[in-house]
């Protein structure tokens, strides 16, 4: 009966730890805004094999990648390219801002309101 009771409590434990965890991601992503939001759902779909979930530049095809994907986290890398660079960059890939050859550009599967989102999702990685 001990042991059964002991069983529990782990399994409720670990459930509120979920729960609690979950609350916190909600949180997060409710202080982005509605554009912000826009672009991560976007960015989830179309960047994160090569720039990861966290945009630190590790997603799964990263590692046969050279030059390794940007690092959306690095706020002194990213402070120093501009929105509009970001944006080129996106829209007419890598080389076209004398960046990775490898980046593929998205100017004609995304319209511009949606480059903008990611742009301003991008943003948000690299503030703490």
């Amino acid at each position: 009966m001990i042991e059964i009771r002991r069983t529990w409590r782990t399994i409720c434990v670990a459930v509120c730890a979920i729960v609690a965890s979950s609350a916190g991601i909600a949180r997060a992503e409710t202080s982005l805004t509605k554009e912000e939001a826009r672009g991560k759902m976007i960015f989830e779909q179309d960047c994160i094999f090569c720039h990861g979930v966290k945009g630190q530049g590790r997603g799964i095809a990263s590692a046969s990648l050279d030059p390794k994907p940007k690092d959306f986290t690095d706020a002194e890398a990213m402070a120093k390219l501009s929105p509009e660079t970001i944006v080129k960059a996106v829209t007419e890939g890598g080389e076209a801002v004398e960046a990775s050859p490898v980046m593929p550009a998205f100017g004609q599967q995304l319209s511009a309101k949606q480059i903008r989102a990611v742009v301003a999702f991008l943003a948000t990685l690299s503030k703490k």
